[in-house]
């Protein structure tokens, strides 16, 4: 038995039974233990991580698929790996420490992070043993555990490459890792980076954003990111600030919208007008999320009585949608317009007049003499119909 236990690879036992893993669970604080063993611990009323001995906020455990996986195939083999396990998981282990080391210089630190990421383009393969040792969770645990509320510019290098990491990384693995940020100094320390990070930084989180609201994992964080006053006057600040950081604001509005219960907080805190006036300066702009932007808007007001509201009150809300019916470059956009002009409409005299005079009519007759398809086409007649109905009852 001591014999067995001694060909037990290191990555495979648990720190605190030493034993092999049995059902391996992950901690916020990216160690692994057996789920029976650290049970136990917090039954003692430990409430720290044994290895790191960090207090822990969130005590959640998360299963580890991708370490169960590998020690499943490492018994289907015979308790023994090829020679080349080594020589793979070995160096890994090595750039892990060097992260996590508190003697390895920032310098240090940064190399080994750009790394990473070429590690994965140029052996994808590696990918599954970088998430099973726990690298994921290393970078959440760094890029959001400890952060200065003050806000240091001096790890900006390090804090960006450390996203850079996690977006790479995210969707190859547990999306759970993510869910540190229900915690509230974690979420704090996303606030801080959002609002003070570099225009990379604040681009790469509304990326994060949309992995959260990809995953029914983290649909509960994602509802709480959608009613964060200060993340979603963020966002709008940062459409309104140039066209560049505007695009991924837009896609984190629009992951955001994946939530029902999101979109009624997105017209209270004023986003509908910043997807208004992302439309409407989207005009010179040969590539753009206008599209986007104009789908996200739709499902606002099909679902959102203030939506509709709000985008008739707008002096330029209407006028902006009308100009999405019929571009010349494209119509990517043209269906949700039309849509959102034909829910307007339908209720709406003020709607019908701004549409008209924004107009809609040559806007309409543009698009059905176009080579739009033929859903498209159908939609704009029975728009036209709407308008010419009611403005015959009107008389």
């Amino acid at each position: 038995m001591k014999e067995a236990q001694m060909t037990i690879p290191h990555l495979f036992r648990c720190p605190i039974s030493l034993d092999l893993f049995s059902d391996p669970v992950t901690l916020s604080t990216g160690q692994t233990y057996d789920r029976s063993s650290i049970e136990k611990w917090f039954a003692f009323g430990n409430l720290t991580c044994p290895v790191t001995m960090q207090k822990l906020h969130d005590p959640s455990l998360v299963p580890n698929h991708n370490l169960r996986h590998l020690i499943e195939q490492w018994r289907q083999m015979g308790h023994h790996f090829h020679p080349e396990y080594s020589t793979t998981i070995d160096p890994l282990l090595h750039l892990k420490r060097n992260i996590e080391s508190p003697h390895s210089t920032l310098q240090d630190k940064l190399q080994t992070l750009e790394k990473i990421p070429v590690l994965m383009d140029e052996t994808p393969s590696k990918t599954p043993f970088l998430l099973q040792i726990g690298f994921l969770s290393l970078f959440s645990q760094l890029l959001f555990g400890k952060l200065d509320p003050e806000f240091d510019g001096k790890y900006a290098d390090f804090e960006e490459k450390l996203l850079s990491c996690i977006l790479k990384l995210v969707p190859f693995g547990e999306f759970q890792c993510l869910n540190m940020l229900k915690e509230e100094s974690k979420l704090e320390s996303f606030l801080v980076l959002f609002e003070n990070g570099s225009g990379m930084m604040k681009q790469s989180l509304c990326r994060l954003v949309g992995a959260i609201s990809s995953s029914p994992e983290t649909r509960e964080l994602c509802a709480m990111m959608g009613r964060n006053h200060r993340f979603l006057q963020g966002i709008d600040h940062l459409i309104q600030q140039n066209f560049e950081t505007s695009e991924a604001g837009i896609e984190a509005i629009s992951a955001l919208c994946c939530l029902e219960s999101n979109r009624e907080n997105l017209v209270r805190e004023g986003l509908i007008n910043g997807l208004i006036t992302y439309i409407l300066n989207t005009e010179t702009k040969e590539r753009s999320s206008a599209g986007t932007a104009m789908a996200t808007l739709e499902q606002i007001v099909g679902s959102e009585r203030s939506g509709k509201e709000a985008l008739i009150k707008d002096p330029r809300g209407v006028k902006a949608v009308v100009k999405m019916v019929f571009r010349v470059s494209d119509h990517g956009g043209s269906e949700s317009a039309l849509n959102s002009l034909i829910m307007v409409c339908y209720e709406s005299l003020e709607a019908r007049e701004k549409a008209i005079d924004a107009g809609v009519l040559t806007q309409l007759l543009l698009l059905l003499q176009s080579q739009c398809s033929c859903r498209i086409k159908s939609k704009a007649r029975t728009l036209l119909k709407l308008l010419r109905s009611k403005w015959d009852e009107e008389q």
